[in-house]
């Protein structure tokens, strides 16, 4: 490999096998490398791998072919990066690798994941075992040829869990043809613990080893149904019986047997005291308890229909085998003889006959001594110890071997087999290829199946390899296939090969492994493939295609011989046993002559893998090979060096080799101009031919070792590298490029930022100097400035206290002045004030003098005055007496008035509330007048003082008795009142007990009327009685209408109605006349005996019912003429449905108990249903159907003869309940209005047909979105991926984040929007209720979101950038679409697409590592699941900006959750389910449908010729 500075290598290393690294230059003829943990290393050239740099931004590829560099190191990184994101499957080619991910999965496993591959193309979604599975069953049906699948792998690699999954996937594909509940999967399971128990055993890299090959064949009939199943089982490992190493184990059953509780019966103690157990110290399992695992063991036996009688025989032959393992030998009396050694063994010998139920003197006879058939006769020769120890194992080695066919045999029918299959499907699961420390006779065998199996695996690459060239159509003749025949060739051929010498030293007894491995090397010393161990004599190394083997002889010889002794099995046949007996049939005679047989264990097992590949050459092989990650059984644990020994082991790396003799690099036309255009810019411009394109490439860089094939360019190994070369030198003089003008812009940008500093420097000096200038001048003008104002204020001081003095003087003099004037004025004021004072007083005096006279005078006169006045008042003093009688009568007269009140206002204080107010009057006035009084009181004890005062009172109490006169004719008045009230009270309480006495009279009335409801609820029982009789004589006739019904209904289809009238009128003439005798009004109420009178009448009257029936013939032929011929719509209603309600309503056949007219009708709409186009029938019929049953649920009442009995008994226990119930009963039919609209009378052949029209109609619906879903299927699977055409070349597009993607039109997306554009059309032509339209159109668009969403999840070629945009596009044309319908049709089909929509916005954002997991699930994607974007962030890459997804962070966050997920959660499915249920009910259709009036209607032109429709035409007129 040529390699330069810079360039991307593999480097090998010690620990992880390879390691990514980087050349930093050479040193002498190495290549000074740095590793990606920073360690420098040196490394030959030719040890290195060119490594895809571009590789590491993604996930891995889901093809191994797809790698840039198919070769070791690729392979094994890119099942890393794949396992850690749990993509546990990956392909090459068509071959599965599939990684054990050591956890629970179940999202890749469940319905919703096999519905997706089930007939999806191989390749198209992403690498699955369902995929393989599917391939395998696609191709037996196209083919009609048996197919295989190949599941191989060391152990604990997923073999077991892998074949069940195929299993599982076939069972939900094929299904079971016959009626068994079991699926075969299941079948097949439940004995997987029966054969893990005598075929599987611990290894030194598994607990639970098989250690057999299980072919399962699980048989197909023509149809493709599955019809049977068997279990072949291969290559046995019977040499594990008597002899094994440490630490492994023998088989499971042993060990299970030894811990039941069975073992004391059978003297069974602990496994190390058994010989066959012991030889390993290993006796338990980690965390597995062997009694449980017998219970298991039992309980599969029980399942698979072993009888406890065979389960019994079957411990009792395995303790008979380790019993028969303790038996020891030594030397007899004569030469070379050999007797049981002693009393322990004796016990072992009798313990194996009686379990054999066989006798203990000839057992012991077969073990010790052989027969020799001869012409004289028999000769019985004895055997040595050695010899009858090899004879005591080979009878061990053939009872078990004979048990274990017993046991597959058993299983096998079981499960049922398919003898008569032509076709089959075979799941392998073998073990894989094994090279230990020590590696003896078995890892020989085990390596030999293997080799046998990679050369039919290398012819399988191969042949793939073959179809994809000629596929291609170029030219693959001279390359060279690589085989291991030579390998083979060494193992097996005759007459020189290590079996076939194994054999010959086996034949010799006294052959030795000394003597085989001389020969051995002797014969093949010049043989490549065989070499001499370096530290051993006997030891041989063996160059599989896996490495190197080296084998231990030791052991060789001995394994290999199995004798098959006659006296053996003439022993065991004749058994008292009958399970032994049945293993040991007689011989033929042919075998009779030699009495001890050598048998070869190699030569079986080569005989047996020859019959194995035979079957596999007959069917078409699928691989799958399965890889263990760690030794430690732990998830998320990648072991490189472990892995890659596997992959070598497994054949992968062959196949990758058998592909790099070829053309390894394969890449389509678009993907390499992508990658490799920009070597030759100038071929891209305009539109051009991309295979033309390519060539010119190639041959641009004088390149030949490739061909060009019819959509891929094929290169040689190596080609790869130089595109690279070249194309890294082109980027990298375009770095150096970008490189060399980004410097020259860094050192402009330098310049300039400098040159502006500079003028920003020489600007802030040249402004400081001149402020220094500035500030200098400005000082100078300032210093003049206050100058000036100085010299200004001084002399402004001196002027103001010139002014100031001068002020002062003047007010001085003035103030003399004015004080001079004021002293005189004051003086002369005085004076004044004095003459006045004087003049006063003198004035005065004489004033006073004269009051003092008048005063006198005054006095005198008023003393005779008042003289007088007392003489006058004396006498009317006398007189007061009067007064005070008067008075005291007064008082008399008002406390009796007071009494008086009191008692009236007892008397009415419930009759007088009107008149409170006034009382309250009266009493204030009362209260004033004991004021009044009181006040009187106070005037007479001083009347004597004041007459006057007392005249005056005088006058006020004549006026207050004034007043109480007043009111004293007032209460007399309401006396008056109070009288009438009395005589009124009198009056009531008269009325009271008249009252009283008719109430007396009530009650006794009532308790009369109790005792009549008491007699008349024994008559309504009695009516109960009766009504029961009546209804078991109507459920009679129900039975007998109903026997009627069906054979009405099983000549109905024959649609020969003269015949069927014929037949109905001869046999049940009556059952027809009954809805035209006697006709009711729809009101009356049904009684019994109105229901059945009408049978006798109609079996009485022959003649009327041949009319009925001629009349109803007419009635079929007008129905079925308006079922199948289109009447169209008028005004929105669909004609059909209200002529035929119209119809069926004037007929009366709502009302009748028996009519077949109903199933006439909805067998005409599923006959056309099924004759007529299906685009223009089912939304006719919808139309039509919803609004027939529309009418039929506004306009029908289920009859209440039968109800209303049960109600009247089951209602109101009470009895008003039951009479009020039984009062409303008779009126609940009676007018048939509820609310203004007309109900009819509904019997039961009307409510079922009801129920037939309502499942109808959602047949109709379910059909047309059915049909939906298949014409919107294909066009969604070429909308999810951009077409080529749209995607612009890398050299020629814009790789900035604000580029607008230029995309071609969306021709996919635009018939998705013709396809919309044609079913709303078509539906609204049809009228059909927007109702269903909006439900449609809504299933329609969640149907749109669950395709693109799983297929978005399936393929990783879908979740790129620019995908995205294309998807986002087409997305927006749809939302245009859905505005443009308006909700009334749209409804929520928007909020459908949700998923889908959240989904591409997540992978056309830019700068996703930014985004946290919060951000994630709350503000871009809130509708999903954490294990949903998982899936999304890991499968997405960018191929047109080259970003990157979410941070490791986010993924590591987001694993985390998934694997709580699937620890918690029953179901972990990242993919939608599809919703199959009908999205509304009667009720809702009745809700969302406007009414329907049948009255203006536009009747059809062939009405005239139908009598029985001519009231339509009456009632248009």
């Amino acid at each position: 490999m040529s390699v330069r500075k810079g360039s991307k290598v593999w480097a090998e290393d010690r620990d992880f096998a390879w390691v990514p690294a980087e050349v930093l230059g050479s040193v002498g003829k190495q290549v000074q490398l740095v590793t990606s943990s920073g360690k420098k290393v040196l490394a030959s050239p030719a040890k290195l791998f060119p490594r895809d740099a571009d590789e590491e931004d993604h996930v891995g590829v889901d093809d191994m072919t797809k790698l840039a560099y198919l070769n070791e190191p690729g392979v094994l990184y890119n099942l890393q990066r794949r396992y850690a994101l749990n993509d546990i499957y990956t392909y090459t080619g068509s071959i599965l690798i599939a990684v054990n991910p050591f956890t629970k999965l179940p999202h890749l496993y469940d319905v919703h994941m096999m519905e997706q591959y089930k007939g999806a193309p191989f390749g198209e979604l992403s690498p699955h075992v369902f995929a393989v599975a599917d391939a395998s069953y696609r191709a037996m049906m196209d083919d009609g040829r048996s197919q295989s699948i190949l599941v191989s792998g060391e152990s604990g690699a997923g073999k077991t869990e892998t074949t069940k999954l195929i299993m599982q996937y076939l069972t939900y594909v094929g299904g079971r043809a016959a009626g068994d509940d079991r699926t075969v999967e299941q079948q097949v399971l439940e004995s997987n613990p029966l054969l893990e128990a005598f075929g599987n055993a611990r290894t030194i890299r598994n607990d639970n080893s098989s250690r057999f090959g299980k072919f399962v064949e699980i048989q197909f009939d023509a149809s493709g149904r599955i019809s049977g199943a068997a279990i072949r089982t291969y290559l046995l490992e019977r040499s594990r019986v008597v002899q094994i190493t440490d630490p492994e184990r023998n088989y499971h059953c042993f060990y299970q047997l030894c811990a039941s509780g069975d073992a004391e019966k059978y003297k069974l103690d602990h496994p190390s005291h058994f010989h066959y157990l012991n030889q390993s110290r290993r006796y338990e399992l980690d965390g597995v308890s062997s009694l449980e695992e017998y219970l298991k063991t039992r309980r599969a036996m029980d399942i698979v229909g072993i009888s406890d009688e065979e389960q019994e025989a079957i411990f009792r032959t395995l303790a008979a085998i380790l019993h028969l393992g303790n038996i020891e030998f030594s030397p007899g009396k004569e030469h070379d003889s050999s007797v049981i050694k002693d009393q322990k063994s004796s016990f072992h010998m009798q313990m194996a006959a009686d379990l054999f139920r066989c006798d203990e003197k000839l057992l012991q006879a077969t073990l010790c001594t052989r027969s020799i058939q001869t012409r004289e006769g028999i000769i019985v020769k004895a055997l040595d110890c050695t010899a009858a120890i090899a004879s005591r194992d080979a009878l061990a080695k053939t009872i078990y071997s004979r048990l274990f066919d017993w046991l597959v045999d058993k299983i096998n029918r079981s499960v049922g087999q398919d003898l008569n299959s032509r076709v089959q499907i075979g799941v392998l699961d073998i073990y894989g290829f094994e090279c230990f420390k020590d590696n003896s006779f078995e890892q020989f065998c085990i390596n030999f199946a293997n080799e046998k199996l990679q050369q039919h695996f290398n012819e399988h690459v191969f042949k793939m390899e073959q179809e994809e060239y000629s596929k291609e159509k170029i030219n693959w003749s001279y390359i060279e296939f690589i085989d291991n025949q030579d390998v083979l060739d060494l193992i097996e051929k005759k007459p020189i090969g290590i079996i076939a010498l194994l054999d010959e030293a086996c034949m010799f007894p006294k052959s030795t492994h000394e003597t085989f491995s001389m020969k051995l090397f002797q014969n093949f010393q010049a043989n490549p493939r065989l070499a001499k161990a370096k530290f051993s004599e006997t030891d041989f190394t063996v160059s599989h295609y896996a490495g190197k083997v080296t084998y231990h002889t030791d052991t060789f010889l001995d394994k290999n011989r199995d004798y098959v002794v006659l006296e053996h099995c003439n022993l065991l046949s004749s058994s008292k046993c009958s399970f032994v007996a049945g293993l040991f049939p007689l011989p033929r005679e042919e075998s009779l002559r030699s009495s001890y047989k050598f048998s070869s264990v190699a030569s079986r097992f080569k005989q047996q893998l020859q019959a194995l590949m035979e079957t596999l050459n007959s069917t078409e092989p699928h691989y799958i090979r399965c890889i263990k990650p760690n030794s430690l059984n732990r998830s998320h644990k990648f072991e490189n060096l472990s892995i890659l020994h596997q992959l070598r082991c497994g054949g992968v790396l062959e196949a990758v080799r058998i592909s790099l003799a070829g053309y390894p690099t394969r890449r389509t036309y678009s993907e390499f101009i992508d990658r490799y255009g920009l070597l030759a810019l100038e071929l891209l411009d305009g539109c051009y031919d991309e295979k033309a394109t390519t060539e010119k490439i190639l041959q641009k860089l004088k390149l030949e070792n490739f061909q060009l094939g019819r959509t891929k360019v094929f290169l040689r190994a190596g080609q790869i590298g130089i595109l690279d070369s070249r194309r890294a030198e082109i980027l990298d003089n375009a770095a150096k490029c970008v490189q060399r003008q980004f410097r020259t812009f860094i050192a402009r940008r330098d310049f300039l930022s400098t040159r502006a500093a500079a003028s920003a420097l020489q600007a802030c000096c040249r402004g400081c100097l001149a402020r220094e200038v500035y500030a200098a001048k400005r000082e100078t003008a300032a210093a003049v400035s206050i100058q000036k104002y100085v010299r200004r204020w001084l002399l402004r001081c001196a002027y103001l206290k010139l002014c100031s003095a001068a002020i002062v003087m003047q007010s001085n003099v003035r103030g003399f002045i004015i004080r001079q004037r004021f002293l005189q004025g004051k003086k002369h004021k005085a004076a004044i004030l004095i003459q006045a004072c004087w003049r006063m007083h003198k004035v005065r005096m004489v004033f006073r003098r004269r009051q003092t006279s008048i005063i006198a005078i005054q006095c005198l006169w008023r003393q005779k005055l008042a003289k007088r006045e007392l003489r006058r008042r004396k006498q009317e003093a006398n007189e007061a007496g009067a007064l005070r009688l008067a008075k005291s009568k007064l008082e008399k007269q008002l406390e009796d008035l007071t009494w008086r009140l009191q008692l009236e206002k007892r008397l009415r204080v419930s009759h007088d509330e009107s008149k409170s107010g006034e009382m309250s009057k009266l009493q204030k006035a009362l209260e004033s007048l004991k004021l009044e009084l009181d006040a009187a009181k106070l005037t007479t004890i001083n009347e004597c003082n004041k007459n006057a005062v007392l005249q005056n009172q005088l006058e006020l109490l004549e006026k207050g008795k004034s007043a109480l006169e007043r009111e004293i004719i007032g209460m007399a008045e309401l006396r008056k009142e109070n009288a009438f009230l009395k005589n009124s009270l009198d009056t009531l309480e008269k009325k009271n007990l008249a009252l009283e006495l008719e109430l007396v009279k009530a009650q006794k009335d009532s308790t009369d009327s109790m005792e009549k409801l008491r007699e008349v609820e024994n008559m309504c029982s009695q009516l109960q009685q009766n009504v029961k009789s009546l209804e078991e004589k109507l459920s009679v006739l129900e039975d007998e209408n109903h026997v009627l019904r069906q054979k009405t209904l099983s000549l109905t289809p024959n649609r020969n109605h003269p015949g069927f009238a014929k037949a109905l009128s001869e046999k049940y003439s009556g059952a027809l006349v009954l809805p035209q005798i006697d006709q009711k009004p729809v009101f009356e109420s049904p009684t019994p005996t109105k229901l059945i009178s009408p049978f006798a009448h109609g079996f009485s009257e022959s003649r009327q019912s041949k009319l009925t029936v001629e009349r109803h013939q007419d009635n079929y032929e007008f129905l079925s003429r308006c079922i199948k011929e289109d009447l169209g719509f008028k005004d929105g209603k669909p004609l059909a449905a209200c002529i035929i309600y119209k119809c069926l309503l004037h007929w009366h056949a709502f009302e009748s108990e028996r009519t077949a007219i109903f199933n006439f009708i909805i067998e005409g709409i599923n006959d056309v249903l099924k004759v007529g186009d299906e685009n223009i029938t089912l939304p006719y019929w919808l139309s039509n159907a919803s609004a027939l049953l529309c009418l039929l649920q506004r306009n029908l009442r289920s009859n209440g003869f039968l109800t209303t009995i049960n109600q009247r008994s089951a209602g109101a226990s009470g009895l008003i309940g039951r009479v009020g119930q039984g009062l409303k009963s008779p009126f609940k039919y009676i007018g048939g209005f509820d609310n203004g609209i007309s109900h009819v009378e509904a019997r039961y052949p009307a409510i079922l047909f009801k129920q037939q029209l309502t499942a109808c109609v959602e047949k109709i619906f379910g059909l047309i979105r059915d049909n939906l879903k298949k014409e919107l299927s294909p066009l969604l699977s070429l909308c999810i991926q951009a077409p080529k055409a749209a995607r612009v070349h890398a050299g020629k597009s814009s790789r900035s984040p604000g580029g607008v993607p230029q995309l071609l039109p969306n021709s996919q997306w635009d018939n998705i929007i013709k396809f919309l554009d044609s079913l709303m059309s078509q539906l609204r032509g049809n009228h059909v209720p927007s109702f269903f339209i909006r439900k449609l159109i809504t299933q329609v668009f969640s149907f749109i979101n669950i395709s693109l969403f799983n297929s978005l999840l399936l393929r990783r070629e879908c979740c790129t950038f620019s995908n995205g945009e294309y998807v986002k596009s087409g997305l927006a044309e749809l939302e245009k679409w859905i505005v443009s319908a308006t909700d009334e049709f749209a409804g929520t089909s928007w909020h459908e697409l949700n998923y889908i929509r959240q989904a591409v916005g997540f992978l056309v954002i830019h700068q996703k590592r930014k985004k946290s997991l919060d951000e994630i699930r709350q503000d871009l994607c809130p509708a999903l699941t954490v294990r949903q974007i998982y899936r999304i962030s890991t499968m997405y890459w960018d191929d047109k900006y080259g970003t990157q997804s979410v941070s490791n962070e986010v993924v590591a966050q987001m694993r985390e959750n998934v694997d709580k997920d699937n620890q918690n959660l029953t179901s972990n499915s990242f993919l939608l389910d599809d919703d199959l249920s009908i999205p509304f009910s009667t009720e809702d259709i009745d809700i969302a449908i406007p009414a329907i009036d049948t009255s203006d209607i536009e009747l059809p032109t062939f009405l005239s010729e139908y009598p029985c429709a001519q009231f339509l035409l009456q009632h248009q007129k």
